[in-house]
């Protein structure tokens, strides 16, 4: 019997683990909390880089979502 996963981001193409255990350890999990955070945001969080943040973009935009406007 196949597990589910433990969170959304095992699931996405081209995520790294890095990048996955960096959003662990900054305690997000689903999908629908990186619309809360800006992209300058996660990308403070080591491990998160621009092929990461690629593949998160384009999880979140499959899902009609997207990161949370800069204020910068």
């Amino acid at each position: 019997m196949k597990q589910a996963p433990s969170n959304d981001f095992e699931q996405i193409k081209g995520l790294a683990s890095p990048a996955r255990r960096a959003l662990a350890g900054a305690g997000i999990t689903r999908l629908a909390q990186l619309s809360e955070k800006t992209e300058a945001e996660l990308l403070q969080l080591h491990g998160m880089g621009p092929k990461a943040m690629g593949a998160l973009r384009a999880a979140l935009q499959a899902q009609g979502m997207s990161f949370q406007a800069g204020t910068d």
